[in-house]
This record gives structure tokens, C-alpha cells and sequence, in this order.
């Protein structure tokens, strides 16, 4: 059985696609990007834009009734690979204990001009 996940704590989808779906006890949450759901904005700064992706994606997951140690992989999309450095440090503070498997890419672009996009999938 399928059932979509939509948190008022992370911004609206872009497009014709969910927040989340979760189905058979996994949950996987769309790519979220780094948009403030209270304004609609992003800071310019990768370490800032990887916070407010982490911060979307805790609010879907709080939503569906999951926390960052049910996930069991993510997907990094970056706009330059230079960032990779900085958006990691960030990264690594969400998942202190037991990460998840995650690979990461460079892309030519992300919705909005942003610089990073993160998809997580997770596991109760």
C-alpha cells in the first residue's frame, strides 16, 4: 500500500511529483532543494543550502514518523564538485553515528539556480 507523505515544514513540490511516498515500511523522499518553506528563499552559501535541504528532509521525515537513523541512502546532486568538501562537513553533522550508504554527483544544473539537491530513502 502506498501512502503520500506531504509536511507543511518543507516547501511544496515544484512540479507533479510527492513530497514522499512511503510504501511497505520504506519511505522515499523526493530530491529536496534548499528552499526555506517560510519564504520561499535560499542563501547563497553551499554549507547553508545543505542545512536547509537536511532541514526539509528531517521535516518530511518527522512527518512520516521516521528520524535520520532509519536512513538508509541518500543521493547528493551538486551543481560544481568543488563544493563536496563543505556540503560533506555539513552533511556528516546529520548523520554522526552509522551513515547511510550515499553517492554523490556533479549535474549541469538544479532547479532554481540552487547548488545542491538531496534524495534519501529510508527504512523502518
Amino acid at each position: 500500500m502506498k501512502k503520500i507523505i506531504c509536511s507543511s515544514n518543507a516547501p511544496k513540490a515544484l512540479g507533479p511529483y510527492s513530497q514522499a511516498i512511503e510504501a511497505n515500511g520504506t519511505l522515499y523522499v523526493s530530491g529536496q532543494i534548499p528552499i526555506d518553506p517560510a519564504n520561499g528563499e535560499f542563501v547563497d552559501t553551499i554549507e547553508g543550502q545543505t542545512h536547509q535541504c537536511l532541514k526539509n528532509i528531517a521535516a518530511i521525515l518527522d512527518e512520516a514518523g521516521y528520524t535520520f537513523g532509519d536512513v538508509v541512502k541518500s543521493t547528493v546532486l551538486l551543481d560544481d564538485m568543488d563544493n563536496f568538501a563543505a556540503m560533506n562537513g555539513v552533511y556528516g553533522s546529520y548523520y554522526s553515528e552509522n551513515p547511510p550508504a550515499r553517492v554523490c554527483y556533479q549535474v549541469a544544473k538544479l532547479p532554481l539556480g540552487v547548488k545542491i539537491e538531496i534524495e534519501t530513502i529510508a527504512i523502518k
